[in-house]
């Protein structure tokens, strides 16, 4: 099994690395890394720098990695530091910035569709395929009670369309393919820590714990199943 991670540098992304390490020993791993490589990571990983923002960098991606089984999407953007300080999710419309927005959209939504675009080739090749990307419950239009959250909302809503589009796209030229959107939980990573008071106790899941509920959606996901919006426990969720 060939297995792609896409932005395998950040805390899910090396979670799942681990997860599918241990469970899948002879697993061929491939990951992703936009500027800076994980020091502590195992032998067996192919790592490849990318910027899976730009089309002609997951291109060249795509003509080294020219056959893959399972490919997962795992960059995401919550917050960053400007020259304002923190900017993080709007918790008002006053707050709302366009080229905030057009970040959140640029990281969230485009890189998925990029290596939709460059990787069906190679992934039409394999006999049990997965396309999937880590998405968001907040990105659940019919979930939204609270409000808030625009660019990230709505960044996360356009990656689960994207993804619902493709799949059925992928319905009439790629048949043995499941295209999944993945909500993992809070992870204790850069992105979340600044919202992490507020996370239920016992609902703070550590990467590599993250790695292996992801890893137990993939492993039951079939053909019949493409297009679905799955949480970590495995839970259908509304779009």
């Amino acid at each position: 099994m060939k297995v792609l991670i896409g932005a395998g540098n950040g805390g899910v992304g090396q979670g799942l690395i681990k997860a599918v390490s241990k469970r899948y020993p002879d697993a061929e791993i491939i990951a992703t890394f936009r500027s800076s490589r994980p020091e502590k990571t195992s032998a067996a990983v192919q790592w490849y720098q990318a910027d899976l923002t730009n089309s002609d960098s997951v291109a060249q991606l795509a003509k080294s990695v020219t056959q893959v089984d399972w490919l997962i999407n795992c960059a995401g953007f919550l917050h960053q530091q400007s020259d304002n300080g923190f900017q993080g999710p709007e918790k008002s419309i006053r707050q709302f910035e366009p080229d905030f927005f057009l970040h959140n959209i640029q990281l969230n939504t485009l890189p998925t569709l990029l290596l939709a675009q460059h990787f069906s080739l190679a992934l039409k090749k394999s006999t049990h395929g997965i396309f999937a990307a880590v998405s968001a419950k907040v990105g659940s239009i019919e979930d939204n009670q609270l409000g808030g959250w625009y660019s990230y909302r709505a960044s996360k809503a356009a990656l689960n369309m994207a993804l619902k589009t493709l799949s059925i796209e992928w319905q009439r030229s790629h048949k043995h393919l499941c295209v999944a959107a993945l909500h993992p939980g809070t992870t204790d990573t850069g992105l979340s820590d600044p919202f992490q008071k507020n996370v239920p106790e016992g609902k703070l899941f550590a990467p590599e714990q993250t790695g292996h509920y992801l890893l137990n959606v993939l492993e039951q996901l079939t053909p019949d199943q493409t297009g679905s919006f799955l949480s970590w426990n495995g839970e259908k969720l509304p779009w």
